[in-house]
């Protein structure tokens, strides 16, 4: 596959961090973005501290990790979702957006609450435009097991605006070992998200860390 330049928004945070770490293992470049250089850097120096040396981690303000990314990497709270990609939207014309922000609406996080757009992705869509690109993933993936660096025995299930970016989204995540399906288009992303809601449920009722989910019956 090739390797690309990733803009990962908001990627102080866990998730990001977690994806960052796997697609860097993977050979991409990674750009951690954040609204303040300096906590960009902090997280670059846990990353390369778990990378031993290996991968291109860099970091940055948001805008600048968009403009020099190839593809962009939502991982941002809910609640800076829609204000984080207004502040962006010039920067993310033409590139590919992959939503990974689930629409929780805390302290009640394990009830599932959609946008009036439908879902996070469709949110980002209304706010970039009818031509952009969007892509749903990874919202049912625990940063714990991505940070761990260990086999995640979950899969993924990928929806967006056109089956080119959701191809390219499944081979990003079956290049950090994840099996991915085509979930179709961008409208299904409203049960995909609400999915994290359901295994956050399950994470607490059975103490557990990182309840996933697994397609079966196709061969």
């Amino acid at each position: 596959m090739d390797k690309y330049k990733i803009g990962i928004i908001g990627g102080t945070g866990r998730e990001g961090k977690g994806l960052g770490y796997r697609w860097a293992l993977a050979g991409h470049t990674i750009l951690i973005g954040s609204r303040s250089e300096e906590k960009a850097q902090a997280a670059v120096a846990e990353l390369k501290e778990l990378l031993h040396g290996e991968g291109e981690v860099f970091g940055m303000v948001n805008e600048q990790a968009v403009r020099a990314c190839d593809i962009a990497v939502l991982t941002v709270p809910f609640a800076a979702h829609k204000s984080t990609l207004e502040g962006l939207k010039d920067a993310l014309q033409g590139k590919l957006l992959i939503d990974v922000v689930v629409p929780l609406v805390p302290p009640k996080v394990t009830r599932v609450t959609m946008p009036e757009e439908g879902s996070a992705s469709q949110q980002a869509r209304a706010v970039l435009g009818p031509d952009s690109k969007v892509v749903a993933a990874f919202q049912t993936i625990s940063f714990e097991r991505l940070l761990s660096g260990e086999l995640v025995d979950s899969e993924v299930l990928v929806c967006g605006t056109d089956k080119e970016s959701r191809e390219l989204v499944i081979g990003l995540a079956e290049e950090i070992g994840l099996k991915a399906w085509d979930a179709g288009v961008i409208q299904n992303a409203v049960v995909v998200e609400g999915l994290t809601s359901i295994l956050i449920g399950l994470n607490i009722k059975y103490n557990v860390q990182s309840a996933g989910i697994r397609i079966t019956g196709i061969a």
